[in-house]
């Protein structure tokens, strides 16, 4: 347990952990499992933990809480334009990371994949600078920010801030059926060598439903959030809804950050979110880990497909019995349902 975090941090037992480090290669030293629902976590985590547990929020935070790849870019995009009073200048000229800082980002860049990325540059001071900033705590980096702060992360809940709700910070939760955000993070986790995964799809599969991918277990997760659903400080939306209508998405987050939005505002930014055009928004696509090599080549892009039904592709018919079987076991004491 780290001073000042009420939660026990442990190594993962050492059998599975040889086999993670084998499988995850940009983690060098171990995973860690995270107080009792056993959040899965990179070792960086235990410097990170109290930092984030105790980071001093302020009313005016916007926040973005998502398990990875439930449309969580595509969300800080949105917001933070919503909440700029649709600044398209500064949005298309300033990355989104250092818009939308992440704030246990550097627990995924462990020290040793660091400095092999610097010897890779090392012709480069602009992106030593860079590199050094990915593996420096984020905490320190939105302590010295000015308000309003956009904060985003893939911690649940309960690892948080305990009064992020309830000092006033706004925080948009989505939520992605386990299929497709399994799917779309193993995608994810060949293409950054930071996270490095070198298996298939149906070993990815394994660990997730076994709560042994970063971040999982997943539906621990969601329910933290679904249960807080009517705070009138988070938004909970399911990823699906957002695809499907963007213009109500973006009415119901300007509503939420208490800003207004004509017609033609709300379809203009819709245009800009379109999948296609968002597909190539250099400052959305992570071109700055691409320009570091932390983008490995011949994997798919960063910004994927973007619809919802893509696992399909993926499962096989027993994998789709047993996922069918895990789903309705987790749904069975919680009134959470996905908009399939």
């Amino acid at each position: 347990m780290a001073t000042g975090f009420p939660y026990e941090i442990r190594d993962v037992d050492p059998e599975t952990n040889r086999q993670l480090l084998r499988d995850f290669t940009g983690e060098r030293t171990g995973f860690l499992k995270v107080g009792p629902q056993e959040w899965l976590l990179a070792s960086k985590y235990r410097r990170l933990a109290a930092e984030v547990y105790n980071f001093k929020v302020r009313p005016d935070d916007v926040w973005v809480v998502t398990f990875p790849r439930s449309g969580t870019t595509m969300t800080q995009e949105l917001v933070w334009l919503v909440a700029n009073d649709l600044d398209y200048k500064t949005a298309s000229k300033v990355d989104l990371l250092q818009r939308f800082p992440f704030i246990e980002f550097s627990i995924v860049n462990h020290d040793d994949f660091i400095a092999e990325l610097k010897a890779e540059n090392a012709g480069s001071p602009g992106a030593q600078a860079t590199l050094d900033s990915l593996a420096a705590s984020q905490v320190d980096v939105l302590d010295q920010a000015a308000s309003p702060r956009f904060i985003k992360t893939h911690l649940p809940l309960s690892l948080l801030p305990p009064d992020l709700l309830s000092a006033g910070c706004k925080v948009v939760y989505v939520a992605r059926n386990p299929m497709d955000a399994a799917v779309s993070f193993y995608y994810q986790n060949r293409l950054l060598r930071n996270m490095g995964y070198v298996g298939d799809f149906p070993k990815y599969w394994d660990y997730f439903q076994k709560g042994l991918v970063p971040w999982c277990p997943y539906w621990p997760h969601i329910i933290e959030a679904w249960n807080q659903r009517n705070n009138p400080n988070l938004l909970f939306m399911f990823y699906e809804h957002v695809v499907k209508d963007m213009p109500g998405t973006i009415r119901k987050v300007a509503m939420f950050l208490g800003k207004q939005m004509t017609d033609a505002q709300v379809h203009k930014l819709a245009d800009h979110m379109h999948i296609d055009n968002f597909r190539n928004n250099p400052s959305v696509n992570m071109d700055v880990l691409d320009k570091l090599g932390i983008i490995s080549k011949n994997e798919q892009s960063f910004i994927r497909k973007g619809k919802p039904g893509g696992w399909a592709s993926e499962f096989t018919p027993e994998m789709k019995e047993s996922c069918d079987k895990w789903i309705e076991e987790n749904l069975s004491n919680t009134d959470l349902r996905f908009p399939w």
